[in-house]
């Protein structure tokens, strides 16, 4: 049995090819209960963002899980298995847990230490949660990552100043603007990322903050407590041909802006420029769009180049980061090897109490003639005797769990004692 991961992410795997194979949180109940009905896949997690697409599972076997998740893969996206099998990357036990610790650090993003990514792991552990998609063995894994999230930007400078993909794609626009004073801002999609961006907006004194949302109640609470002003998805033509800026980042699963919309916007701006950053996956602007004269789209893969300026600044946070990711991973292991062990040593123990009590009352009517305190005495002497007899293979048991000899001496223990 072992905690397999299996996915892409934004450094193994082209934009494009990443886009087709997210899943939107929508389709995660359904993701969950497909999974974990495959032959070799006992628990499961998704973890889908902008820069990765994951699935963590407890399995029956490492070789079989990957097959269940590539074909899985497969079949969700709608993408031959040949066009991304040799992009995946695979991973287990010790190696999978230090990588989740990695991704909830903020190791693994865009954006050295952006601190998104901790909700969106936790989002995506309480939704397999709620479906029911996780047991004994995930649960603890991702509420130690967690912790380990918490620990590490607490403890080192791994998060300062720019912490988000929002505040970097912010930053990155308004390098391309030369400032953010008196600008018009657009931003389409009011979730958690696009009020990250209006918030960061919010900071960079802009003269005013227009939000769009396909819930039209959401984008006038993300405006109300930005002091910006809510706007129909249908009359974005009308807002595009006034503001400066475009920031979208909804979670549609296909294009919403055409090279037509906004080739027609384009001709009505009468020569302003217009800068789109689209930090959607998959996108929301269609790439074309870039070669629109007067209009300029940043997307992700412009993102990444941007954040590695500040990964230069930041990385010598990364060796402070690592040595707590290795230290909370063998606090880890420690604690799940005794967790394995545990049941068995409790069904030994109980084994032995078993026999224990029961020749003490086969041979009830033999001591009937002692009184308490010799029959005290003998019961104490009986549990001694059982108690010293498992307790090398107890010490034995969970010295070796966790290995291929704890293996083996768990299947002895069963067998010989018939646990």
């Amino acid at each position: 049995m072992s905690v397999v991961v299996v996915g892409l992410n934004h450094r193994t795997v082209p934009l494009d090819l990443l886009e087709r194979m997210t899943v939107p949180a929508s389709r995660l109940p359904k993701a969950l209960a497909d999974l974990t009905s495959r032959e070799h896949v006992t628990e499961a997690v998704v973890l889908s963002t902008c820069n990765r697409i994951e699935v963590y599972v407890f399995a029956e076997k490492f070789h079989g899980a990957y097959q269940d998740i590539r074909n899985f893969f497969a079949e969700a996206s709608h993408v031959a298995p040949e066009e991304f099998s040799d992009h995946l990357t695979s991973l287990y036990d010790g190696d999978a847990a230090r990588h989740l610790f990695s991704v909830a650090s903020g190791l693994d993003s865009a954006v050295l230490g952006e601190h998104e990514i901790l909700g969106q792991v936790r989002k995506s552990w309480e939704t397999a949660s709620t479906e029911g998609a996780v047991g004994p063995v995930l649960n603890p894994l991702f509420r130690h990552a967690l912790e380990v999230g918490k620990r590490v930007r607490t403890e080192t400078a791994i998060s300062r100043n720019i912490t988000s993909v929002s505040q970097a794609a912010v930053a990155m626009a308004t390098e391309r603007l030369g400032g953010l004073e008196g600008r018009q801002v657009l931003v389409v999609g009011a979730g958690e990322m696009g009020e990250g961006l209006a918030r960061a907006l919010h900071g960079g004194g802009v003269a005013g903050i227009r939000v769009a949302n396909r819930t039209w109640d959401r984008a006038v609470e993300v405006a109300g407590r930005l002091g910006g002003e809510p706007v129909r998805l249908d009359d974005l033509p009308h807002h595009l041909a006034e503001v400066d800026m475009l920031l979208t980042s909804t979670g549609a699963s296909a294009v919403i802006l055409e090279h037509g919309d906004l080739a027609s916007v384009v001709g009505e701006r009468h020569g302003r420029e217009l800068l789109v950053v689209d930090i959607a996956v998959p996108r929301d602007v269609d790439p074309a769009a870039g070669e629109i004269d007067g209009l300029t789209l940043l997307d992700m893969d412009d993102l990444r180049e941007f954040a590695e300026v500040g990964i230069r600044e930041r990385q010598r946070e990364v060796t402070a980061v690592q040595v707590i990711v290795d230290a909370e991973l063998d606090r880890y292991v420690d604690e799940s090897t005794a967790r394995s062990v545990a049941p068995l040593v409790a069904s030994l123990r109980a084994r032995g109490d078993l026999v224990r009590s029961g020749e003490l009352q086969r041979l009830s009517a033999r001591l009937g003639d002692l009184d308490d305190r010799q029959r005290d005495a003998v019961e104490a002497l009986a549990a001694g005797i059982v108690g010293k007899l498992l307790h090398e293979p107890t010490v034995r048991m969970k010295d070796a769990a966790g290995t291929a000899r704890g293996e083996r001496l768990a299947e002895a223990l069963r067998d010989l004692f018939n646990l």
